[in-house]
This record gives structure tokens, sequence and C-alpha cells, in this order.
């Protein structure tokens, strides 16, 4: 979408289409995390580019269980998952992006954030740490970051998971009630979610000034979790073949030097 282009969050479906069938896209998941195993291999082998994905959304918009399903099966040494959490004295004392830049996958990697550099233009302005002026500044940084990834061989993919107030309502109980998920309960949340109003409106700010088309955001339905890693592996997997990624020649066929 251009960045002047006027955006409503509210319009963006947070469930699968009614023509997609759970059982259908479960089995084609699983078809997809194999193609990803042998591509991901691939991409380890030829260690000339990189994939890094980012996940955003709103909290309970389950960014963990994504994770897990799937790049669950991919070689660990080709993946690395980084969660951004509150910033420390010591990254605070540098420019926002500096921890940022510092997670950037290196040649032959899929890097995961869970949350990422796009925390310091949305919470921060909720809670009125930063300016709408000083957001635009960092819009521009934010762009200009992610081009130079993409120059030096970084394919960056962009996912917000859009999970409906009503779901992540649900989601929040859970943490209180199972005890399986207690510990993901944090003080708070539930001040969190009654703000979600506004993390909809700074949400959609990006998505104006942070969608160039070489780098867009892919808007998942989350209320539903098979549906969410069905259409993020699918991302994941077309990105992967777009690349092509080839096993280096083999070192038996070069030359010998004496």
């Amino acid at each position: 979408m251009p960045d002047s282009a006027p955006f409503d969050l509210l319009t963006v479906a947070s469930r699968a289409p009614h023509h997609i069938h759970k059982e259908a896209a479960q089995q084609e998941t699983e078809q997809i995390r194999q193609e990803l195993i042998e591509l991901q291999d691939r991409l380890y082998a030829e260690n000339r580019r990189s994939v890094l994905v980012i996940l955003q959304g709103m909290d309970a918009s389950g960014k963990d269980g994504l994770i897990r399903k799937v790049f669950s099966g991919l070689n660990p040494q080709g993946v690395r998952v980084h969660s951004f959490k509150e910033p420390t004295t010591e990254e605070l004392a540098h420019d926002f992006l500096w921890r940022v830049h510092q997670q950037a996958p290196r040649h032959g990697m899929i890097q995961v954030f869970n949350r990422s550099h796009y925390e310091d233009v949305l919470i921060t302005r909720v809670e009125k740490l930063i300016t709408t002026e000083e957001a635009r500044r960092r819009f521009t940084a934010i762009n200009a970051f992610e081009k130079l990834l993409q120059q030096a061989g970084t394919t960056v993919l962009k996912f917000y998971l859009h999970v409906s107030e009503e779901e992540q309502r649900e989601r929040l109980q859970e943490r209180i009630n199972d005890p399986a998920k207690q510990w993901k309960y944090e003080a708070g949340d539930e001040a969190k979610a009654l703000k979600w109003p506004l993390y909809r409106a700074v949400y959609e700010d990006v998505f104006r000034h942070c969608n160039p088309e070489s780098c867009p955001w892919h808007l998942v339905p989350a209320d539903q979790n098979w549906y969410k890693a069905y259409v993020v592996a699918k991302a994941l997997r077309d990105a992967l073949q777009e690349l092509n990624p080839q096993y280096p020649a083999s070192k038996l066929d070069r030359p010998r030097q004496v």
C-alpha cells in the first residue's frame, strides 16, 4: 500500500477465509515444512544470502507458538530466534537500531525476530515516550535499515499477526487459568489490552509509512493458530524458492593446489 493510502485495521480479517479448511491447511503446512527443511539446508550451505523474519502483533497474538510450529525440525545451526524485550540501560545509551543491527542474520541464516525494532515506534508512542515527529524520523531510519539489509543479501519478511480483541481477551484469561500458560502472564497485560485502539492506530501508521514494495507487511489472520502457521510457512517457503539457494560445488571437483 502507498505511504499515503488510508488504512483501517478493523477492516482486516482475523480469521481464515471460509473456503480454507482446517484439515487441508494443516496437511499442506506439514508438506511445506518438509520443503523448508531442504530449502534451509541449501541456504545454509550456500552461505551467501540470509532471511530475516519479523513477527509483530498484540500480546497473545501467538508469536511463540508460531515459531515452534513453523521452525521446529529445521537445522538449529541455520536458524536463530531473538526476542526483543525492554531495552537495557546499555541499549538505551545508543541509537534505537543499535541493538537490532547486532542481531541481523549472517550469511546462510534464517533469523527470527520475536518483536523487533518496530517496538520503538509502537509501544513508545502508546506510552508517550516519543513524539509523533520522532516517530516519523524513526520510520525513515527503519526504511533505510531494512533497505541496507536487502542490499547486503538479506530477504526481509514482515508479519503482523492480527488477533481480534475478543480472541485476545480469551487468550489472556487462559494465561491466568491454565497452569501451563501462567508463566506467560505479566502484570499489566490487562491494562495493555485496554489500549487496543491506541495500538491499532500506531500499527496503522507503521503500515502506511514502513511498507515499501520491496519489503511489504503480511497481515496474517491470527485468531486460528492453524491458519496463522499455514500463512507464515507458505510465505517463507515461497521466498526461499524464489531465492533458489544452491549447494556449493563439491570440493572434490576443485583443482588441487600445490
